[in-house]
This record gives structure tokens, C-alpha cells and sequence, in this order.
């Protein structure tokens, strides 16, 4: 436990180290993060050193302070690791390179758990194919590998047509790439080579929602039914219990939708976008409370995709509660000369048996608009109504119309500004279909 990898050393002593402040910096969504190569490679291993130099130097319990200080009151980098740890951004590099130089570290070993028996544990030969195809797998939903691995999946069909794992890859591949007609392909021959792996079925509910909308392509219930045969299948498959309630409560179920929503969240708890959609169904299902509590925990989310889109949500939710709470759904008052005067704004009066019956119709708020996703070319873009601007984007064969509000503040991910000059550039787009079939954008991913 705690024993540097030699590869660690190389790597560092080879390709020199970034600046800790610097590395501090990286996100998710960063070009140093997903390329591939040696700025990855350096890092990975320095991230790990890092870490390391904090276990071995008892510093880990600052680590709560740079946080409260660089996350929660939005501290520069540098200044969080002078408060945290009463050092320079500087000092710090200087302390890291002298620890990796002196060559010295703390490790120990730890005794395997005795609850852990090497003889009930199955052992299960696996081909070559399917070693493959599990890697092939990995790099399909891997950011950094995800284009190579159509083709490794293609390569382990030309000498084994028939692996089901490699099929049902192909078919994800292709529908990662908007290509839905291919995908049904793979995912047809995959089903027909083993109708008992549950993630074909999955896959073959997730392209027809994709595909179309849940209600107007009208194939809601063959959907729901290959949900449910993957979930018997796979009792704990969690991505299954989540469309299948997002496609219940968008087809009329909301009791049913909420159940099985709430299943997902129970198999996957830190799955920001099942939270999301349980708030949703909760609103629809007039549990506001709850819809309000889950809202508030993701709208502090460090993806700044999920914190938008919870922040607008919650405020929608937050104004019905306020609406519904000052005023009586219902009350009977004896008539008054105010009361006869007129009917007030948003309250119908009417008489019962020599009273007045007043009853408050407060509108719900729209169900929000469940968010879609494509990937395609960017043609152009039209900023001639500033700061709105108006994507046309290639996918799928198909011109679309993606609108943006305030391209000032869009979420952007790949780039820092958003440019009027954009033109055949490769995107992802995460939308809100309108009703008149174009897009409002959520995200904008420049790749």
C-alpha cells in the first residue's frame, strides 16, 4: 500500500513536472485531461505523486481547508494553497520535486481480509475475442478513445462474426455517432445471437428514444417492454430503471416513473443525471419538497452543465411552492361587499347553500422539457441578432436549427469563448426540443 510505481519516476524525471498550481487546474473537460500522449501521461503520474507526497508528509488533513477555500468561497488556485497549506504555489513545487529526487517513501503491506476465500471464486476462461472486445468496450465509453473503438470492435468481427460482446459494441459505437440505422443493425444481431444479455435489450430502448420523441414516435410501449425484459434480466441494471421511468412519466405514468426513478438512484446514488430527472418526476407528482431537495444538492454540482440546468428547474419549483402557499385551495367565507364587488384575480367564487365557496386555481409549472443530445458538424453560425445567435448543425443527414439565448453565457466545453466565426467544426449538443422542432441549446461541446 502506498509504493510508487517505477514507471511514476520515469515519466516525471523523463517529461519534467507542470507546476502543481497548474495541475490543480485541470477539469474534466480539458484538453490536457483527454488527449492522449506525454502532457497526460505527466498528468497522471504527478496527480498520483501528489497524493502521495500528502499521505507521506501528514498533510492530507488540509485538504478540507483548500477545498473550503478554492471551491466554496472561489479562492484562486494559488492563494487556497497558501491558506491550506502554508505554502507558495512555489514552495510547494520545490517540496514535490525534492520529494520525488529523494527517492524515499512510506509504503506497508496489508494482510488479505480472511472473509476473502480464494476457493469461492469461479474461474471462467475467456476467448481472445472477447478479451478484446471488453477493451474495444472500455475505449467506447472512454472520451479520449471513443473514435478508435468502432474499428477495434470491426477488427474482432473479421475473424469472429458472431461474438455477441463485439456486435452489441458496434452498435453502441454507431449510435454514439448518430448513425441509428447501423446501430439497430448490430443490436439485431447481437439479440439474435443471445436474447439473454440485458444490455442489447437496454441498448434497443436507449436508440428509441434517441431516435424519436417518447410519445410522438408512438413505440412508448415496445420501449417499456424491452426495459423490462432487461431489468429482469439484470434486477440491478440501473440505466434501465432510469428510462424506463422517464419514459413513464412522460407517457402519463408519473406514479410509475417515480418508482422506478427512484430505483435508479437507489442502484447509482452519484449519478447527477438520475437525480435530475427524479426531481422532475417528484414535481410532476407533486412531491415539491422533495423535487426542491434534490434540486438544491445538484445545483452546487461541479459540472457546470447540471448546476444550470438544476438552478433553472429549482427556481421554477421554488416559485410554485411560495404560490401554493399563500394562498387556500379552500375556504369558505360568508359574501362581503368586496366580494361582491368582483371576482379577484386568479380566484373562482361560487355559492353554496348561502356561503361562498372561494377556490385558488394556481398553475403548475410546465413539466420541463426532457434534455436530447446530438453530435454533427457545425456549418455556421448567424450572430445577427446579438447576443442571441442561431446554430445550424449537420447530423444524421439532417439540417438543425440550435438556438442560443445569450451566446455570452452559454455553457461551452472544450473552449473558453464562443465564437461568431465558428464554421465546419465537429459538436455535441446537448438541447431542449421547441415546439417547432428547433433547438434551445444547453450545452455546446467544440471538439
Amino acid at each position: 500500500m502506498g509504493k510508487i510505481p517505477q514507471e511514476t519516476y520515469l515519466i516525471l524525471h523523463q517529461g519534467g513536472m507542470m507546476r502543481v498550481a497548474d495541475l490543480f487546474c485541470v477539469q474534466q473537460n480539458s484538453k490536457t485531461y483527454n488527449e492522449s500522449g506525454d502532457h497526460r501521461n505527466t498528468f497522471y503520474a504527478e496527480s498520483s505523486l501528489v497524493v502521495q507526497y500528502l499521505f507521506d508528509t501528514q498533510q492530507v488533513v488540509k485538504l478540507d481547508r483548500y477545498f473550503d477555500a478554492f471551491i466554496d468561497q472561489k479562492k484562486p488556485v494559488e492563494q487556497a494553497m497558501q491558506e491550506a497549506f502554508g505554502m507558495t504555489a512555489e514552495q510547494f513545487d520545490k517540496a514535490l520535486r525534492n520529494y520525488l529526487s529523494s527517492g524515499r517513501y512510506k509504503y506497508y503491506s496489508i494482510p488479505t481480509p480472511p472473509s476473502i476465500v480464494a476457493s469461492q471464486f469461479a474461474e471462467t476462461p475467456v476467448s481472445l475475442p472477447d478479451a478484446r472486445a471488453v477493451l474495444a468496450d472500455i475505449d467506447a465509453h472512454s472520451r479520449a478513445h471513443r473514435d478508435r473503438a468502432l474499428g477495434e470492435f470491426q477488427d474482432i468481427l473479421k475473424t469472429d462474426p458472431t461474438n455477441v460482446s463485439a456486435l452489441r459494441g458496434a452498435g453502441y459505437a454507431y449510435f454514439e455517432q448518430q448513425d441509428f440505422e447501423h446501430a439497430a443493425e448490430y443490436f439485431r444481431r447481437a439479440a439474435e445471437r443471445d436474447s439473454k444479455d440485458p444490455r442489447v435489450h437496454y441498448y434497443n430502448a436507449l436508440l428509441m428514444s434517441r431516435a424519436g420523441s417518447l410519445v410522438k414516435s408512438g413505440n412508448s410501449g415496445e420501449m417499456k417492454k424491452e426495459l423490462e425484459t432487461a431489468i429482469a434480466l439484470d434486477p440491478k441494471l440501473a440505466d434501465a430503471y432510469s428510462l424506463l421511468g422517464y419514459a413513464q412519466a412522460a407517457s402519463g405514468e408519473p406514479e410509475k416513473g417515480l418508482a422506478n426513478m427512484v430505483k435508479a438512484v437507489e442502484l447509482s446514488p452519484r449519478n447527477e443525471s438520475y437525480r435530475f430527472n427524479l426531481a422532475n418526476i417528484c414535481m410532476a407528482n407533486r412531491k415539491v419538497d422533495e423535487a426542491i431537495a434534490l434540486l438544491r444538492s445538484l445545483a452546487v454540482s461541479g459540472n457546470p452543465e447540471v448546476a444550470s440546468r438544476a438552478n433553472a428547474v429549482l427556481a421554477q419549483a421554488e416559485n410554485f411552492k411560495e404560490k401554493t402557499a399563500s394562498l387556500r385551495l379552500q375556504s369558505d367565507n360568508r359574501p362581503s361587499d368586496d366580494a361582491a364587488a368582483g371576482d379577484a384575480p386568479g380566484v373562482v367564487l361560487g355559492k353554496s347553500e348561502g356561503k361562498t365557496e372561494t377556490r385558488v386555481q394556481v398553475d403548475a409549472p410546465a413539466r420541463p422539457t426532457g434534455v436530447r443530445f446530438i453530435k454533427g458538424r457545425l456549418a455556421g453560425v448567424d450572430c445577427s441578432e446579438a447576443p442571441q445567435a442561431l446554430l445550424s448543425v449537420m447530423s444524421g443527414g439532417r439540417a438543425l436549427k440550435m438556438h442560443i439565448d445569450d451566446s455570452k453565457h452559454v455553457i461551452l466545453i472544450g473552449v473558453d469563448t464562443f465564437s461568431c466565426d465558428w464554421k465546419n467544426k465537429s459538436v455535441s449538443v446537448n438541447y431542449r426540443e421547441r415546439e417547432d422542432g428547433e433547438g434551445e441549446v444547453v450545452s455546446l461541446e467544440i471538439q
